[in-house]
């Protein structure tokens, strides 16, 4: 692969896979980023990314392998599922027996009162039960120097790094400061947001299972709504910058009536006006909101330890603003307020999910023992892929409000335009 989709590789790969039984990838093996349009004149670029999967050649000697994992960032069902899949792919397939895990993020590189955890099919067996992540996690930027040191001093030559944009933006700095001393260390991400929010891949681990457990809470809001003259269940669900998964929910309950979202703008009165339309043709109205929406209306200050802006709270603003500007139009309502994502955020995958996160997992390691770095594993028209890691972290996923996925949202909700 070629140009800004090219994927470092540490060097030749000149020792063959223990691997039997399985299709290797060839090292042209691609997918083409955009399947919607071919080329339509001579010299026209086609942008290809590499494929996942075993290569029949691999940079590092099995033996001689010892394997980091670290998780970073906030928690998200499918942490301990991914620890699980490396660990035993690492050990199973390629006999790497040297595997572990750091503590508490990227502190487990730099503190020395982080003792890690060894990593072996024992010991991860039963993880992916359940939810958070056995070897804990953390915010905040760390000295990409002290971490290569603590890698060198360790004799980490494998580090894998699950997190969302600024977990993988410091394990670019780690491949980077690597890269600057000419050592053979493998830097792989694999990315985590529950937002599915990340650039260049279609799906990230957690977001099934938070589509899938926000059904719940939606629908209690709906009952509760229904049990009351002029009830309003308003729930409150995860995306900071987009609005994925409060799309999506929405979508899959159908007995949500508004959606907000951080990509669509909206007029406080706008909302009040339709839901005192709504009230005075059904009596009861179900709102999802995404944490990040309607930012420009509330109070948010600083930055936290991630570099992420404090969000001011969409939802408790919501529940006090509607049930005051109701009352001075003359309609007493009852807002039932539902915020569920810790309780999401903490859960065990689902069955779809777990599977998910076994094949990033998998390709992950299959990546890193053919030597390639500073990349994250993404999928991307049907296939899993490596992405650049500086392409990953280049810009957020949004929902495009002209797209498919928010038109679908529009259709299913009846909401009218709300700026």
């Amino acid at each position: 692969m070629a140009g800004e989709f090219s994927v470092r590789v540490l060097g030749k790969r000149e020792y063959l896979s223990p691997l039997t039984g399985v299709k290797f990838e060839g090292e042209d093996a691609g997918v083409v980023f955009d399947a919607e349009r071919p080329p339509m004149v001579p010299g026209d670029e086609v942008h290809v990314l590499e494929k996942a999967g075993a290569r029949e050649a691999l940079f590092f000697d099995p033996v001689s392998v010892k394997a980091g994992v670290v998780t970073c960032g906030g928690l998200c069902p499918g942490l301990n599922d991914v620890i699980r899949a490396i660990t035993m792919v690492l050990w199973y397939r390629y006999g790497v027996q040297d595997v572990l895990g750091l503590r508490y993020g990227y502190e487990g590189l730099v503190s020395q009162g982080h003792q890690p955890i060894v990593l072996t099919p024992e010991v991860v067996a039963d993880i992916h039960q359940d939810g958070g992540s056995i070897l804990g996690t953390s915010r905040g930027p760390q000295d990409a120097g002290e971490m290569v040191d603590f890698l060198v001093r360790e004799g980490i030559n494998v580090l894998f790094a699950i997190g969302g944009d600024g977990t993988q933006r410091g394990a670019l700095a780690i491949a980077d400061e690597v890269e600057r001393r000419a050592l053979s260390i493998a830097v792989v991400g694999v990315p985590k947001t529950i937002d599915n929010d990340i650039s260049m891949t279609t799906r990230t681990f957690g977001f099934e299972t938070a589509v899938s457990m926000s059904q719940a809470p939606i629908d209690a809001a709906h009952m509760e709504a229904k049990g009351v003259r002029n009830g309003v269940g308003l729930v409150k669900l995860m995306g900071r910058e987009s609005g994925f998964v409060a799309a999506h929910a929405s979508l899959a309950s159908s007995n949500v009536n508004l959606v907000l979202v951080p990509e669509v703008p909206f007029r406080l009165d706008a909302v009040v006006d339709f839901l005192q339309r709504r009230l005075e043709r059904k009596s009861h109205a179900v709102i999802v909101v995404a944490e990040g929406a309607g930012q420009d209306l509330v109070v948010s200050e600083g930055v936290d330890k991630s570099g992420n802006r404090h969000l001011g709270d969409i939802g408790t603003f919501l529940r006090a603003q509607l049930s005051e500007r109701m009352r001075a139009v003359g309609v007493e309502i009852g807002v039932k307020y539902i915020d569920p994502s810790y309780t999401i955020r903490s859960a065990p995958t689902t069955a779809d999910d777990s599977v998910f996160c076994f094949d990033v997992g998998r390709n992950a390691v299959h990546a890193a023992m053919a030597g390639r770095t500073a990349m994250v594993i993404g999928y991307w028209n049907g296939h899993y892929v490596h992405v650049p890691t500086h392409l990953a972290v280049k810009q957020r996923k949004k929902i495009d409000p002209c797209g498919d996925l928010w038109q679908s949202v529009l259709d299913n909700t009846g909401q009218p335009g709300l700026e």
